[in-house]
């Protein structure tokens, strides 16, 4: 079989196509012939060491994907060879098979293509884990997404809205806009690019203000970090919850004054942890996504496919923040 790998620190250039022995499922595992495999963001920090997970290399990057099972181990239940499936597995999945513990898969809903099966789990897992378990989302909250354009920042417009809540979109530019708009944002806030001095940051916590009304943003979902998070917590309402994501624009300093001021919460998200720690809940709401995506009110808008040959091309569109939605990588 052919995988995409890591061999040496570097970034999306530096992954090599190698041919491997096809892999063999051990107890409790299942093969599964991978058809497509989405890219997230951790995937162009684990190639950098940067992620706080750092694999033994060589290795796939590629965490999430969708397929069909070649084979299984002993001890396997409730799946079966010929099974569509989709599953979580770290790393691993920009290789044209691939091992996964069965406690990781689910199966694919009938309809469902793959493609869309390999878009869903990280980033509306994150954003639905993130609203529910840390924002306490209800209807008729006002929701402040930054970075609303990328695939984690669609799920967060969507989901907010199937939750109810009216949806702030803040990005970068007038297509990305136009994307929010139509995943359902209510308000758009275009900002520009850091580094921001005082005068910058003020006028973007006016605008954040004015984008979510005299009450403020109820939930800010930070997707982005480093200079957008100050303003985007003066914007935040009276017992708000500030949901730290991630940060590809750098860690924030939050002046915790402004905590105290808005008697807010500052909620880490780390979904990965979540899905190891509480497998029933996950597993609950994984179920609800997919009520959600039959019933027409979520669907993963993929902005760009590649082959795997090219896959490092789909990394770096991730890592320069070119994407609207999901880049997935397919082995067909």
């Amino acid at each position: 079989m052919k995988a995409l790998r890591t061999h040496a620190v570097g970034g999306p250039e530096t992954l090599v196509l190698d041919d491997l022995p096809d892999p063999v499922a051990g107890p409790g595992q299942v093969v599964v012939q991978v058809k497509a495999c989405s890219i997230n963001f951790p995937d162009t920090l684990m190639i950098r060491d940067l992620y706080q997970f750092k694999p033994q290399r060589p290795y796939s990057p590629g965490g999430e994907l969708a397929g069909v099972i070649a084979s299984v181990g002993e001890g396997v239940t409730g799946f079966a060879v010929g099974d569509r499936v989709i599953g979580m597995v770290g790393n691993g999945g920009l290789a044209e098979q691939v091992v996964v513990e069965q406690g990781r898969l689910f199966p694919l809903p009938e309809g469902v293509d793959f493609d869309t099966g390999a878009s869903l789990l990280m980033t509306y897992g994150t954003t639905i884990h993130g609203f529910k378990d840390r924002g306490h989302i209800k209807a008729g909250d006002t929701v402040l997404v930054l970075g609303a354009a990328g695939g984690v920042g669609l799920s967060a417009v969507e989901l907010a809205k199937a939750f109810g809540a009216r949806v702030v979109a803040a990005v970068s530019s007038e297509e990305k806009a136009a994307v929010a708009r139509e995943a359902g944002a209510d308000e758009v806030v275009i900002y520009g690019r850091p580094p921001f001095d005082k005068v910058q940051s003020k006028e973007l916590a006016e605008a954040f203000k004015a984008a979510c009304g005299p009450n403020g943003a109820n939930i800010v979902y930070d997707i982005v970090g480093g200079d957008y998070s100050e303003p985007a917590v003066r914007a935040i309402a009276w017992e708000g919850r500030f949901l730290v994501v991630g940060f590809p624009a750098g860690i924030a300093r939050l002046p915790l004054n402004l905590t105290l001021l808005k008697s807010c919460d500052v909620c880490g998200v780390f979904w990965g942890a979540f899905t190891a720690r509480e497998p029933a809940k996950f597993k609950a709401q994984v179920a609800e996504l997919f009520d959600l995506l039959a019933a027409g009110k979520i669907s993963p808008r993929i902005s760009a496919r590649f082959p795997l040959a090219r896959g490092a091309e789909a990394i770096a569109q991730l890592e320069n923040r070119q994407a609207l939605g999901k880049v997935v990588v397919t082995m067909d």
